[in-house]
């Protein structure tokens, strides 16, 4: 790889699934920026997130570690300032380190490391959206409802299109100023975060007429009634609210066609930030990494959302293209977002992360995968969820092709069944093998695996506490006068546009950028 050190794009979308994507076989969704970036980088077959839900992913992602680690269980958990991220580590290696978009991190932090935030965030940053889980029926104003399915379809404008809008062209703007900049000559390391196609699930004209009503396909596994499914999953059936409702094949169909449109729309603005990195001439010697927090289940198997650990909803797209490596490379080992974390630093130049800045942390780099060096490669990946619509901990292990599932279930029982599923042979996980005697080797290995991976005597006491403490604090902080956590972006204005500090020409001439030499 080059010695010059390189630039980093990382570019995020929000609940979008491995699954769902050409460049993993999906026959129907249209995103050729993210095939050209595939073609000119490294396709990762099998990467997971490590929480499957908005916030818990993103702390997990951000400091390399599990989130009940850190105590994040849900989308309301508040993200330690003093927990290093790699923005804090690429920041003290020399970077510029920038965010535009989303991050859902709650707290009054709302950088993490990152030296400038563009935009403020999408969802509310407080203790707000705090679930219950001695109360785990009841049904609170934040959790997902079908609505977002039965009424799917067209909109002329969303908040969704507002901030991604938002979120991309202030980013492309970043990417001119430094392009322009020839007094701050850092690298820089910018991460853009858009909220689509993350529900509810409407798209414009545009990107809805890129899809013909007939090509829409129904779900591959289709609807499994709620006394068929595993516990947790029948849980989300009514925590989500489908027994109140009808949901029907038209229903589904726009609602899939939505998302395909939704997905469109993110490919697009991939290909808006690549081709500015093309007219900048930064684009060879910039990395650029494309992945999600986590999948939506579309209706497959009749579920939707995330917040399972089947792979419509735990499995993400992750694609890294790197100037000094050949394009074109799929790699198959397992891999999960916590390995984002020492795979920047590495790539950065920095080696490993310092064990006593960055303790504990549970991912590798996977630049030695990039150059086809899977010796030693442990092949697993970690995830939890702790959130609403559990009734317990759920905790997932996936090594080489088995994925083993393992969920506390109900306060004083002896805990769902375990599942076990071997993805090679059974892709959309339909035959459960757990207490099989030929399985029984590997799900006692994995077994094992969760029980010195997590606390299983403390876990759900630690959560439930947790909860408490929560509500307890916003309802208090939502008394008397308010002082939110929310982040207010500011700008300089007395330095933007003709100012008077600089001869006119001069200044017109030095924000003027000209094309790259060569550039048709």
């Amino acid at each position: 790889m080059s010695s010059s050190t390189p630039n980093i794009l990382f570019v995020m979308a929000d609940q979008l699934g491995a699954s769902a994507l050409p460049i993993y076989g999906h026959k129907v969704v249209k995103a050729p920026n993210i095939e050209r970036l595939a073609a000119g980088g490294t396709v990762f077959e099998n990467a997971y997130c490590n929480s499957p839900l908005c916030s818990t992913s993103r702390v997990s992602m951000l400091s390399g570690r599990l989130p009940s680690e850190l105590d994040a269980y849900d989308n309301a958990s508040e993200f330690p300032a003093a927990v290093p991220t790699f923005a804090h580590y690429l920041r003290a290696l020399g970077y510029r380190t920038c965010l535009s978009g989303k991050m859902h991190l709650v707290g009054p932090d709302q950088l993490h490391g990152y030296e400038e935030r563009l935009t403020t965030d999408f969802y509310p940053v407080d203790f707000g959206w705090t679930p219950n889980w001695e109360k785990q029926w009841e049904k609170l104003s934040f959790f997902h409802n079908m609505d977002s399915v039965t009424k799917a379809g067209i909109c002329a404008r969303s908040m969704p299109i507002d901030y991604d809008d938002e979120t991309t062209y202030q980013a492309q703007r970043r990417l001119y100023d430094y392009a322009r900049d020839q007094a701050d000559t850092r690298p820089f390391f910018m991460t853009v975060s858009l909220t689509h196609p993350h529900d509810p699930y409407a798209t414009t004209r545009e990107y809805w007429d890129r899809y013909d009503d007939s090509e829409i396909d129904l779900p591959s596994v289709p609807h499994i009634p709620p006394e068929q499914r595993d516990p947790h999953s029948a849980r989300l059936f009514y925590h989500y609210g489908m027994h109140e409702q009808e949901i029907t094949d038209a229903d589904i169909r726009k609602a899939r066609h939505a998302y395909y449109g939704m997905t469109s729309y993110v490919d697009d603005k991939l290909g808006q930030l690549m081709d500015t990195l093309e007219r900048t001439g930064m684009a060879d010697n910039t990395i650029v990494i494309f992945s999600a927090d986590h999948g939506d289940m579309l209706g497959e198997r009749g579920m939707w959302y995330k917040m399972s650990f089947y792979e419509w909803s735990a499995s993400v797209p992750f694609v890294v293209r790197h100037p000094d490596v050949a394009g074109g490379k799929r790699v198959p080992q397992t891999t999960s977002l916590i390995d984002l974390f020492p795979t920047l630093v590495d790539l950065a130049g920095g080696g490993t992360p310092d064990p006593e800045c960055a303790p504990h942390l549970k991912g590798r780099s996977v630049a030695p995968l990039l150059q086809g060096d899977a010796a030693g490669w442990p092949d697993t990946a970690y995830s939890e969820y702790l959130g609403e619509g559990a009734a317990g901990p759920c905790l997932m292990v996936r090594k080489g092709r088995h994925k083993y599932v393992y969920s506390a279930g109900e306060p004083d029982s002896a805990g769902d069944p375990p599942q076990l599923f071997d993805l090679t042979d059974d892709p959309q996980e339909l035959d459960d093998r757990a207490g099989r005697s030929d399985y029984a080797t590997i799900e006692a290995e994995l077994g094992d695996l969760v029980a010195r991976t997590w606390d299983l005597d403390n876990l759900r006491k630690r959560v439930v506490e947790s909860q408490k403490r929560r509500r307890f604090v916003f309802d208090a902080l939502s008394r008397g006068k308010p002082a939110p956590w929310d982040y207010a972006p500011s700008y300089d204005a007395a330095n933007l546009y003709i100012r008077n500090d600089e001869a006119l020409s001069a200044r017109e001439y030095r924000a003027r950028l000209d094309e790259p030499t060569g550039a048709e």
